[in-house]
């Protein structure tokens, strides 16, 4: 068991980070269990999985506000242990960079509740450390290496999110209107795939909306 209800170290230090004297940590609100209970919110630490919370999210949000914090992790450092033993084998840093636009790849699940007045998420951009041992039992993409445990190094920055602007503020301030996932992918210095699962998000969310093509493109422009 590593925290509280077998949460990973990274859950349990981004509770505590946001923890503020007088705070019920591991509180219960209308029958659901929440991070940290404030005086004039709920504070929900998401690490992944935002499929998971939608549920919870629609009804919380009828009668409180909440305050969603996702990391994004600007730097993670590999540490090997030995499966029988928990040795350290070795470190290294992982060259996978992760930026703003990955919070979409959240946000794609919930598309719907990303403009709700009770609604605030807070992406939280981080130092890691993730545990790996060599075991058999890990993803096959890991070829069997599990992932142990994801502790905090750093908080490097903050950014909120809970207006329509906050949201359309992503959007390079070079970009044409109306304009295609191709050059808001290149704008953005993005993916493709990045770029596709933000103009979905934001249409859904009613903030961009579909006005044509281009060649094999669509087109897409803020609303109003």
């Amino acid at each position: 068991m590593i925290g509280t209800q077998n949460e990973s170290s990274l859950h349990a230090s981004l509770k505590e980070y946001y923890r503020q004297p007088g705070d019920i940590v591991e509180g219960r609100v209308d029958g659901y269990h929440i991070d940290v209970v404030q005086e004039n919110r709920l504070v929900e630490i998401q690490t992944k999985n935002f499929t998971s919370i939608r549920k919870k999210l629609s009804v919380l949000l009828e009668s409180y506000n909440v305050h969603l914090v996702y990391p994004i992790v600007v730097r993670r450092d590999i540490v090997r242990i030995a499966p029988e033993t928990g040795e350290l084998l070795g470190t290294r840093k992982s060259p996978k960079k992760e930026d703003i636009y990955d919070l979409f790849s959240e946000l794609i699940r919930i598309p719907q509740l990303i403009v709700h007045p009770h609604l605030t998420i807070e992406v939280v951009f981080i130092k890691e450390r993730e545990i790996r041992c060599d075991d058999g039992l890990g993803s096959w993409r890991r070829r069997g290496v599990s992932i142990v445990d994801r502790g905090l190094t750093e908080v490097v920055d903050q950014r909120s999110f809970a207006t329509p602007s906050d949201y359309l503020s992503l959007l390079p301030l070079d970009m044409p209107s109306p304009f295609t996932n191709k050059e808001l992918a290149g704008l953005a210095r993005v993916s493709r795939a990045k770029a596709q699962k933000a103009t979905y998000t934001l249409k859904k969310a009613g903030l961009l909306e579909e006005v044509g093509k281009k060649g094999n493109e669509i087109l897409y422009s803020v609303c109003g």
